[in-house]
Order: C-alpha cells, then sequence, then structure tokens
C-alpha cells in the first residue's frame, strides 16, 4: 500500500523530494494517469490530494453506472474509486493525502501543507487535475431565507453516501444535467422523494436521461421556470417560481439541490505564472495539454467544456500520461 500518512510523507520528501511526475488530484484524471505514467516506466510518480481519501468525487456517488469502459463492468462510484486506487497503488504509485497545493512555482515546484507544516515539492513534470465544482446558491444570485436543506449534488451525495444523514425529504431539485440525474439517483436510494425538477431554459440541458428520470421518478419536470426566492427561517419550506411568462408561485419542499453549472477548479492557476483563459477560467494549453511554462500540464474536468462523467475523465488521463512520457523522453516537437 502506497497511502502515506502525512507526518512520513513530509519526513521523508523533505529530505529527497524531486519526483518526475506530480500529480494534483486524486480523481479519475489523475489516477488514470498516474497508473499510466508507472507502467510506462516512470519510475518517481506521486499524486498529491487535499481530501483524506483518493478517490475523488465517485467515491461519494453510491450509484451505477461507473467502470463500463475502464473495467468492462459495471460499478458503483465507490467501488469504481477502490478499484481506481487499487490499480493506482498496484502499479507503485504513492499517494499522498490530506495534502494541499498552495502555490505552483516556475520550472515544477509546488508549495504544499499538510498536518505536519509547510512543505515543497519539485518535478520535472506536474499534472493538474483538480477537476470542476458545480455552482452553489450564492454566485447563482438567488435571494430569500438561509434555512437548513440547501446544498448542491456534491454535498447531498456525501451527507447520504459518506455520513449517513437525510438532509430533507421533498426537496426541489435545480437543473437537468447529467449531474442532475445523478442527484435523482442519490435521492432515490435515500427514500428521498423530490418534488419538482426545475430548469430555466426552454429544453433540459440533456435531453436523456433526463427526460425518462422524471418520468421514472415520478418528479414533476417544470421548464422555463427558477427560482426567485427560497422561502424558510430554520428550514426550508418552500420556494418561489417565476415561469416563462412571467406567472409567480410557491412549491412547497423542505430542501433545494442545485446541481451543474460546473466551473473549473483553477484558484492554484489563477493565482500562478501560467496563462489562464479569462473567459472560461481554464488554463490555456497546447494540443498536447501542456501549459504555458512547459512543467505543467493539465487534463480532465479542469478543461472539458461542458464537464464529462468519469469514464471519459479516465480516458483523458492515459492519453495525456502518454504525453508526458513521450515529453520526458524528449519525443514531443516544440510548439
Amino acid at each position: 500500500m502506497n497511502h502515506l500518512p502525512s507526518g512520513k510523507w513530509m519526513a521523508d520528501t523533505l529530505k529527497d523530494n524531486r519526483w518526475d511526475v506530480a500529480i494534483i488530484g486524486a480523481g479519475p484524471t489523475g489516477l488514470a494517469a498516474a497508473t499510466e505514467l508507472k507502467k510506462a516506466g516512470i519510475k518517481r510518480v506521486i499524486v498529491l490530494d487535499r481530501e483524506f481519501e483518493p478517490g475523488g468525487i465517485p467515491r461519494h456517488c453510491g450509484h451505477p453506472p461507473f467502470g463500463i469502459k475502464e473495467f468492462s463492468r459495471v460499478m458503483t462510484g465507490p467501488s469504481y474509486a477502490r478499484r481506481l486506487v487499487g490499480s493506482a497503488e498496484n502499479a507503485g504509485v504513492n499517494l499522498a493525502m490530506k495534502t494541499t497545493v498552495t502555490s505552483l512555482g516556475a520550472q515544477g515546484t509546488l508549495s504544499i501543507v499538510s498536518p505536519e507544516g509547510l512543505g515543497e515539492v519539485k518535478a520535472k513534470r506536474v499534472l493538474l487535475a483538480t477537476g470542476a465544482r458545480e455552482t452553489p446558491r450564492s454566485v447563482r444570485m438567488i435571494s430569500g431565507d438561509r434555512g437548513l436543506g440547501i446544498c448542491n449534488t456534491g454535498t447531498l451525495q456525501s451527507m447520504i453516501y459518506l455520513n449517513n444523514l437525510i438532509p430533507f425529504h421533498r426537496p426541489v431539485v435545480v437543473g437537468t444535467e447529467i449531474v442532475s440525474f445523478s442527484a435523482l439517483l442519490t435521492c432515490k436510494k435515500a427514500g428521498i422523494q423530490p418534488v419538482a425538477m426545475l430548469e430555466e431554459e426552454s429544453r433540459a440541458t440533456v435531453r436523456w436521461p433526463i427526460y425518462h428520470a422524471v418520468y421514472i421518478f415520478g418528479v414533476p419536470l417544470f421548464l422555463g421556470t427558477r427560482i426567485i426566492n427560497i422561502l424558510g427561517d430554520k428550514r426550508v419550506r418552500a420556494v418561489r417560481v417565476s415561469d416563462k411568462n412571467g406567472d409567480k408561485r410557491e412549491i412547497v419542499c423542505d430542501g433545494v439541490v442545485f446541481t451543474g453549472q460546473f466551473t473549473p477548479d483553477s484558484s492554484l492557476v489563477r493565482m500562478s505564472h501560467l496563462d489562464l483563459d479569462q473567459k472560461t477560467e481554464r488554463p490555456l494549453v497546447d494540443q498536447y495539454g501542456r501549459c504555458s511554462d512547459p512543467s505543467y500540464y493539465a487534463a480532465g474536468n479542469l478543461l472539458n467544456q461542458p464537464v464529462e462523467v468519469a469514464g471519459k475523465c479516465w480516458s483523458k488521463g492515459c492519453l495525456t500520461a502518454q504525453q508526458i512520457v513521450k515529453d520526458l523522453n524528449e519525443e514531443l516537437l516544440s510548439t
């Protein structure tokens, strides 16, 4: 096993902290890339992640389908995450958890912090695989009370699958992306019955499987409808919505799940010397996934627009790893 407790990690690596490749993010993209690098003969590969356990978002998605392309079987998210982690560990990848990268320096120098204190990691190449995150209520500029029962999909899944908590029983689900379908599946598994699914546009963002899902789960879908106010001091009791005609009404509920509208988790890039696309907030890369500093690469949902499912991120991680191998072997043409 190559999970490194933070104390051992800091003590060992600060003595000899030069790595061939350091990967930031232990989700499907990062783990796939790390495994591919080791299989290609890259000796010193480490994955850094601020979470306590590796596996990324699938770790708390307790529903299928995961793993069809990667492992030729249908798996739940936690099983899929364990399989990814096991593959990485078996390949000899070092996984440093509870380790937060605080800044990106020139030529692959990373500042880090763990429970043991501050440190530095140096790598010949760095892969940014930090993914994307859902837009919270605050950014969506939805007014109203701040009662209990308001969350995004990731928080909902974490509460249910990791902490065995039921945050509500009859929520409203906002959005019609793939992740919105995941929210419906999570609700169904927990015995939660959403009272409505809302979409501001005149059609669902992802027509399949949303239209089938709302029918199967018995959740009314309201298109051209948006929340203008959330009501409830201590706990959500209703939402006030407006439809495409401007008509307003209240929907009684005890929670609101905001899904989708992903933005790249690019805070490290924004604070660094790397070039950033100001419109998309994604790092600028060439055709190989290489950033403006050639020591850095980026892959997965940090770059994807729109975001992609775990299997596609896994594929992107493998492909980018192959380019890094060629780069380390000085096979890439200069661009």
